[in-house]
């Protein structure tokens, strides 16, 4: 069961005579993971969920830990399923459940409009099946946190960067069948690489690129350090960070401490968002002034590229996702 659903059947009384037998939650400190740098709108996201939590006056504490200092987004979720975390403002890796590379199906969206009635509205069929999957480990998704498209980060420029044709370039990509099945198929060579990896990677030529990042990312993360030089903007996945909060956690909080968490958490993720809507192309400039150069693909190519993905991908995406949660998201997209 969902937190939204828990919560409005809370409201309609349903289980109104369970709870009158919890005691009232004590004071507690929620340890908040994440995986962005310090100064990155997603941590300060992270750190207005913790004021507003503060302010609300409940006895509640929510402590920040930015910039994988309590791990790499590929180990949170394991984490926070076991208890161990309580809360985690990361992507959601496959490595758990391969059912769970629906998240990086490529091409699903065409734009931010997309992304808002995909992501960020938590009653879509995309996060219905999103928690159905994570109600099994124990772990409530709280609130998306879609930060724009992701593209190539390189350090030349790609060949043939516009086409399928061979790239001459080998990127890295997270540990994703899908993403190295689409890599591959645009003409690059792939290799799966921790999130972490990524900068000292780059920087020691192991790898060319690396798909992984929006342009506000790629600025923060690399331009500002003078890592890079190509921005290849193929819009073809969201970035998508997810709130998520371990169940037992959940249960050992009150009804308004929930509904305090949950407020904080819905509120940081529209803020989020439109800060991301807002400054896409203010980053894109940052970019070009760090000396960037950022390659974009006319709309004749850009649906050419997606026509080609959603053919050869979306099929073999099946044997891992399932092909009744492909159906329910391609049903879900034509009525949108």
């Amino acid at each position: 069961m969902s937190f939204n659903k828990f919560t409005t059947g809370m409201a309609a009384g349903a289980l109104s005579a369970l709870m009158s037998t919890v005691a009232i939650a004590e004071d507690m400190t929620l340890r908040f993971a994440g995986v962005f740098p310090i100064d990155h709108q997603g941590t300060k996201m992270m750190e207005q969920v913790a004021a507003d939590v503060a302010a609300a006056d409940v006895g509640l504490t929510v402590e920040v830990f930015p910039a994988n200092q309590l791990g790499s987004g590929e180990a949170l979720f394991e984490d926070v399923a076991r208890g161990n975390i309580d809360l985690a403002s990361a992507f959601i890796y496959a490595d758990t459940d391969p059912r769970l590379e629906f998240l990086s199906m490529p091409f699903l969206l065409g734009g931010w409009d997309d992304m808002q009635s995909t992501l960020l509205n938590m009653d879509s069929e995309f996060n219905t099946i999103l928690q159905e999957i994570t109600d099994e480990y124990g772990v409530t998704v709280m609130a998306q946190n879609p930060e724009g498209f992701i593209g190539i980060v390189a350090s030349q420029e790609p060949e043939n960067w516009s086409n399928f044709d061979d790239k001459g370039m080998n990127i890295r990509v997270w540990s994703s069948s899908v993403v190295k099945s689409m890599v591959e198929e645009l003409g690059y060579q792939a290799t799966t690489m921790a999130w972490g990896d990524i900068f000292p990677a780059l920087q020691a030529g192991i790898v060319d690129g690396a798909i992984c990042c929006t342009k506000t990312a790629t600025y923060s993360i690399f331009a500002k350090s003078d890592v890079g030089t190509h921005f290849v903007e193929y819009n073809s996945i969201s970035e998508l960070t997810t709130f998520y909060a371990s169940q037992r956690t959940l249960d050992k909080l009150n009804d308004e401490q929930r509904a305090v968490l949950q407020a904080a958490m819905t509120k940081a993720s529209e803020d989020f968002f439109a800060y991301n809507r807002e400054n896409d192309e203010v980053f894109g400039q940052k970019l070009l002034d760090k000396g960037y150069t950022i390659l974009r693909l006319n709309d004749e190519e850009q649906a050419a590229m997606a026509a080609h993905v959603q053919e050869k991908v979306w099929p073999s995406m099946a044997q891992n996702v399932g092909q009744d949660i492909i159906d329910r998201l391609l049903a879900a997209k034509e009525q949108q």
